[in-house]
C-alpha cells in the first residue's frame, strides 16, 4: 500500500495573495473570539450591537446622542439602527427625545436600568475577553492594537472610503 493513501488529508494552505491569508485569519480569529461574547450576551439576552450601543450611550451620560452620530459611533454597522433601537427602548434600557427646536432629530440616552445592566455585566465581560486573549502577553496585545489599527487605515469610519476594484 503507498504511503500517500495512509497519511491524513490536510486542507490546502493555498492563497492567492499575502492580502488573503490576512484576511481570512483575520476572519477565522473573529469567529472565534466572537462564539465566547455571543454565549456571555445571550445569557444577558442582548446582541453585540444592542451591547455596544449601551455602551456608547453611558459613555456620554448624562448627555444624549443624536441617532446617527450612534449610528457612526457603533463598532459594527447597524443597517436598522430604528429596530435595535425600539428593542431596547421596549426593555426601558434606553430613552429617546425629540427636541422643540428640531423635531426631526432623535436624542438617545441611557436609562438607569440600562446602566445597572451594564453594570451586572461588567465582570463577565472582563471574565470574557481573559478568556478570548488572555494568553498573549501585555506587548503582544500592544502590538495586535497598533497592526489592527494600521491594517484599518484608510477604511476606517463610514465605510466610504472602500473602493472596488472592478
Amino acid at each position: 500500500m503507498s504511503s500517500t493513501l495512509t497519511r491524513p488529508v490536510r486542507a490546502s494552505r493555498h492563497f492567492d495573495s499575502l492580502e488573503q491569508e490576512v484576511f481570512l485569519n483575520l476572519w477565522r480569529t473573529y469567529d472565534r473570539l466572537r462564539a465566547f461574547e455571543d454565549d456571555l450576551f445571550a445569557r444577558f439576552d442582548l446582541t453585540p450591537q444592542q451591547y455596544n450601543t449601551l455602551r456608547l450611550l453611558k459613555s456620554a451620560h448624562p448627555e444624549t446622542i443624536a441617532t446617527l452620530e450612534l449610528a457612526e459611533r457603533l463598532v459594527s454597522r447597524a443597517p436598522d439602527i430604528t429596530r435595535l433601537l425600539d428593542k431596547l427602548e421596549q426593555r426601558g434600557l434606553i430613552e429617546r427625545e425629540r427636541r422643540a427646536e428640531n423635531r426631526r432629530v432623535v436624542r438617545i440616552g441611557i436609562t438607569t436600568a440600562g446602566s445597572a445592566l451594564l453594570e451586572e455585566m461588567h465582570e463577565p465581560l472582563l471574565e470574557c475577553h481573559t478568556r478570548q486573549l488572555g494568553h498573549l502577553s501585555r506587548g503582544q496585545l500592544q502590538d495586535l492594537v497598533a497592526l489592527l489599527r494600521a491594517a484599518r487605515g484608510p477604511h476606517e469610519g463610514d465605510g466610504s472610503s472602500w473602493k472596488s476594484t472592478s
